[in-house]
């Protein structure tokens, strides 16, 4: 009879190690299909993009449970903790993959005029996603001082509760204040921006280099947190902080030299971008937690 409880125990733990592999991977996956999809097909009409996006949505979330999420359920309090600040940098992902139903924002006023409901959703969508990025940013930190590191978590706190105010504010411009402009144009059929608007839009350039740069930065002194609380190892922490490093420097060059650095610039600036090494920690923190507790559950059987 024991011999019979060890092997199914033995076989759930297997085949919750299968879920759990399906459910990273599957997390893995979704912004490089989002973002083949919102680049090369662009947009379509939401009554086919918003059906998929909430049934990817739903995805996700179970995904997410099923990687490590769940030990909420459980009277562990750290974990508990952890695997929500996970969760929180996941958010902003599971918002964005509906941009690949949208697709890229419109180039003309008069298309902008046309989607102009879309164009609000989207920027309001990124309005939640940096707030999301805030709390899980917030969250992290506060787990990663209880092990005693003190420098870099307090540099990442500082850069990232400047950054989404900036964020937000920029996000409010893109998706409400340059709709209604839109809209004004088209209604009287200007083609060329009023003359005041130049330098608005100057301003709001320069608020965005200043917030990515700021994004960038955050996430790399996070990087360097965590891996010095033993959270993530050498080689993945690493690749995070090349690619934080590259697009920092690039970011900032493109204030500088315009013309040179526009299309690098204007990649590593794409609102959904920065959250990227965000989410990819989120997941890799949930899959920490969650194999974590299979081991735990091996051990005691």
């Amino acid at each position: 009879m024991l011999a019979v409880n060890i092997k199914l125990n033995l076989g759930m733990l297997m085949a919750s190690k299968t879920s759990k592999l399906i459910s990273y991977i599957y997390l893995l996956l979704v912004p490089i299909i989002a973002a083949g999809l919102g680049f090369g097909v662009g947009h379509v009409s939401y009554k086919f993009y918003l059906p998929v996006w909430l049934l990817n949505a739903t995805l996700m979330t179970f995904a997410s449970w099923s990687l490590g999420l769940n030990v909420i359920r459980q009277n562990d309090e750290a974990k508990s903790k952890l695997a929500t600040a996970a969760f929180f940098l996941i958010v902003p992902w599971i918002l964005i993959s509906m941009f690949a139903g949208l697709g890229p924002p419109p180039e003309t006023a008069t298309e902008w005029t046309a989607s102009a409901t879309e164009q609000q959703v989207r920027y309001f969508m990124l309005v939640i996603s940096g707030v999301s990025i805030a709390f899980g940013f917030v969250c992290l930190i506060e787990r990663i001082k209880s092990k005693g590191e003190n420098f870099y978590s307090i540099l990442a706190l500082t850069a990232i509760l400047i950054a989404i105010p900036l964020f937000v504010i920029n996000m409010l411009y893109w998706g409400f204040f340059l709709t209604e402009l839109f809209k004004i144009m088209s209604t009287k059929n200007l083609l060329n921006y009023p003359e005041w608007f130049l330098p608005v839009r100057q301003l709001f350039g320069l608020i965005s280099v200043i917030e990515v740069a700021l994004t960038y930065l955050a996430t790399f002194t996070i990087v360097l947190a965590l891996r010095k609380a033993g959270w993530l190892m050498k080689t993945s922490s690493s690749v995070y902080l090349f690619f934080c490093s590259v697009a920092f420097v690039i970011i900032i060059l493109s204030a500088f030299f315009a013309e040179t650095f526009r299309t690098p610039g204007f990649a590593v600036s794409i609102p959904a971008v920065p959250f990227l090494i965000p989410y990819f920690l989120g997941v890799n923190l949930l899959k920490r937690i969650g194999y974590s507790q299979i081991q735990i559950e091996k051990s005691n059987i």
